[in-house]
This record gives C-alpha cells, sequence and structure tokens, in this order.
C-alpha cells in the first residue's frame, strides 16, 4: 500500500512531539502550584523592597506594583510552559491578552478587598478574609480566562483519512 495523502507521515510526528494535555484536574493543580509559588515570588519581592527602605508612601506602593509584575510575570512563564497546551503555541497576541486579564484581576481583586473591608464585621481576621475572598476571586477568573481565552488551544479536527491504492 502507498499512502497518497503527503501530510500523514508529519501529522504522526508532529502530534509525537507535543506534550499531552493535563485535563481539567491536572490544569487546575498545576495552576494552584504555579499560583501558590508566584504567591511567594511576588510576596518574598514586596518584603525584601520594604527591607530596602521601600516601606513609606510613595514607595511602598512601587514596591507592590514591581512585586505584583514579577510574580505575574513568573505566573505566566510557568502557566504558559506547564499547565495550559494552548500556550505552547507562540503570539504577541497571547501576551497581550495576558496582561489585558491580569490588568483587569488585578483591579477586581483590590476592589473586592475593598469591598470585603466594608462589608465584613470587625474582627481581627477582617483584614486576613478579605484578602483571601478577593485573591480567590482573582483566581477563579484568572484560570477560567486562562484556559478558555488566552491559552486556548486549537480546535482538533478529525484527520481525514488518507487514500490508499493498492498495487498488484
Amino acid at each position: 500500500m502507498v499512502a497518497t495523502d503527503p501530510q500523514a507521515g508529519s501529522t504522526t510526528a508532529k502530534t509525537a512531539a507535543q506534550p499531552s494535555n493535563p485535563g481539567l484536574v491536572g490544569q487546575l493543580l498545576r495552576f494552584a502550584l504555579i499560583g501558590g509559588f508566584c504567591a511567594i515570588v511576588d510576596f518574598g519581592i514586596y518584603q525584601g523592597l520594604l527591607a530596602l527602605g521601600m516601606d513609606v508612601s510613595p514607595w511602598v506602593n512601587l514596591a507592590r506594583a514591581i512585586s505584583f509584575v514579577c510574580g505575574t510575570t513568573t505566573a505566566y512563564f510557568l502557566n504558559r510552559k506547564f499547565t495550559f497546551a494552548g500556550g505552547r503555541q507562540q503570539g504577541a497576541g497571547q501576551v497581550g491578552s495576558f496582561v489585558a486579564l491580569y490588568t483587569v484581576t488585578f483591579f477586581v481583586a483590590v476592589g473586592m478587598n475593598l469591598l470585603m473591608l466594608h462589608v465584613l464585621p470587625e474582627s481581627a481576621w477582617k483584614s486576613t478574609l478579605g484578602w483571601v475572598v478577593s485573591q480567590a476571586t482573582a483566581t477563579m477568573i484568572n484560570f477560567v480566562m486562562l484556559k478558555w481565552v488566552v491559552f486556548r488551544e486549537p480546535p482538533t479536527t478529525a484527520p481525514s483519512p488518507a487514500i490508499h491504492t493498492e498495487e498488484n
């Protein structure tokens, strides 16, 4: 048998070279682990900058902005590499989508934190609970938008059957 489809051999090689998609549960687990690591990066840089003297206004705001950008940049590259198969494709549009998403979720997180500080009753845990709610809200938005918008996978189409001819 001789295959008349010139793409038949190259499709298998391309598929074998692509890492498999970890599935939704695997993506959630990887996203959570990467997010935890990136939160440590963010917090560590923030604390380091405060220790270097950026603990007074307006420098404290700059320290927070720098730490957020560092944590977010780390999240982009790690999620792109390990969490979402669609992130393995190159493109400036993907980076732009990521920046737009994280800009929006930054304001969602800050706004939700502010809302929680106004609606939660006074307690020793008020600011911590407000941060947790705001972070959880931003994290859910980020996962959904990263999976189905920023790092969306191209639609899979069933390969057309190769036409074979028999030589007698």
